[in-house]
């Protein structure tokens, strides 16, 4: 286990370094010598929601040619060079950014970081691989058209965020990603590779200042200021209405959800514990012991909050024979609208908080994971001290803390709810 930011030091974030370089890049760092090895976490601001109109899928298509050929090498030699020196290196876009994690062992450390470089500013977008990671994509749409979690997530976020980018499709859709062209990637490239956008955490075996040299190298050239398009806030959709998308499969998923606080609101770490005991990972969330237990209604049935940039949602979902899909589902709203009533038991709101704290030291259990928690609370906006406050404002949630949020994010109980399946019995 990796030690860096273990809860048995005094202080998770007296670990954590502000380093900045010369050129103004500034990063999260966490310096650990048991392993030779140096990892990254990093993210420009942008993202599905800057996709042009009528053509969902720009980011993730960028993302994925960011390693296919870059500088003097081609895709299989950029590919062969990662190999050679064993550095894993790998881009993906998400609603609000477009992300990347690096790892590489310390003496291959000077041409694993170049790669880095190279995929930054020198990938090549060529036509050949434009057109392979669309083929990709696409077949991957395909396969996502029969399958029942796909249909029901996609049919979800089309209504909640109707009009709105977070309505369409990260990945794009089978009938825009042909009309993705190069001067699209090259765009969206120069709008969202920009240093005011830009997220680092580094963990391992590196010090401040030959992290500050390397930041400068990797990011220094990008551009001061990204070009990002205006995007509104979202207000979800729907709620109350019932959407079935049949598909002749002997299983139908339920997606269910309704609006959230946002991450900023002051009953925000409040209602993180209420969904922990409606619908958390855990035996004892309410969801798993009426839907799974007493019922045996699904394998499993869970919910928990989102939250992008600009929107924040309760997010939830269940699996069950066609059959048996309405009656998950009046379980599932049963137990929402009787948590929002009268709030946990004692009991519930104890084991929550226990588990919720105690579980928190196995996100930092390995470099990779601290760095892509540290990135994530920068772009949170938080401050490192939140890798100490986090467990104490679990533990401070008292019982009217848990009614107050209970009742504010559960509100009279009713869903934005989507089917794909056949399921008996559901208008």
């Amino acid at each position: 286990m990796n030690k860096a930011l273990s809860r048995n030091e005094a202080s998770r974030a007296g670990r954590v370094q502000i380093v900045r370089s010369p050129g103004g890049v500034l990063a999260w760092l966490v310096e650990d010598y048991a392993v030779p090895l140096v990892a990254l976490d990093f993210s420009f601001r942008g993202g599905a929601a800057q996709d042009p109109a009528g053509k969902p899928g720009v980011a993730t298509m960028l993302a994925g040619l960011l390693d296919e050929g870059a500088g003097p090498y081609d895709a299989n030699a950029f590919h062969e060079a990662l190999d050679e020196e064993a550095v894993h290196l790998g881009f993906g876009a998400d609603r609000d950014h477009i992300a990347g994690h690096f790892q590489t062992l310390t003496r291959n450390a000077d041409r694993a970081f170049e790669l880095l470089r190279l995929a930054l500013n020198e990938a090549h977008l060529e036509q050949g691989a434009i057109d392979r990671v669309r083929a990709q994509l696409t077949a991957g749409l395909k396969r996502e058209a029969k399958d029942p979690d796909s249909v029901a997530g996609r049919l979800f976020r089309e209504t909640a965020y109707a009009g709105h980018p977070y309505g369409a499709p990260t990945r794009g859709a089978i009938e825009s990603l042909p009309s993705i062209t190069r001067e699209d990637l090259v765009a969206a490239r120069v709008a969202q590779f920009a240093r005011d956008g830009l997220v680092v955490a580094a963990v391992g075996a590196i010090d401040a200042r030959e992290l500050a040299t390397r930041l400068d190298a990797v990011f220094g050239a990008l551009p001061a200021k990204g070009m990002l398009k205006d995007v509104a806030p979202a207000t979800m959709q729907g709620v109350g209405r019932r959407i079935v998308s049949e598909i002749d499969v002997p299983q139908s998923t339920i997606r269910f959800g309704r609006p959230a606080l946002e991450k900023d609101d002051p009953d925000y770490m409040a209602s993180v514990v209420v969904m922990h005991i409606l619908g958390g990972g855990a035996f004892t969330a309410r969801l798993f012991r009426e839907v799974r237990e007493k019922r045996g209604l699904a394998y499993s049935a869970y919910a928990g909050l989102q939250n992008y940039d600009r929107a924040a949602m309760l997010a939830g979902s269940t699996s069950t024979k066609n059959e048996r899909a309405a009656e998950s589902l009046a379980v599932i709203e049963e137990q929402i609208r009787d948590l929002s009533a009268h709030g946990p038991t004692q009991e519930e709101l104890d084991k929550a908080k226990k588990f919720l704290i105690g579980s928190y030291d196995l996100r930092f259990d390995t470099s990779t994971k601290i760095a892509a928690n540290l990135a994530h609370l920068q772009r949170e906006g938080r401050a490192p001290s939140y890798l100490d406050e986090r467990n104490r404002m679990i533990a401070n949630v008292t019982m009217e803390d848990a009614k107050r949020a209970a009742q504010r994010v559960l509100g009279d109980g009713a869903l934005l709810v989507t089917v794909a399946g056949r399921p008996a019995d559901m208008a």
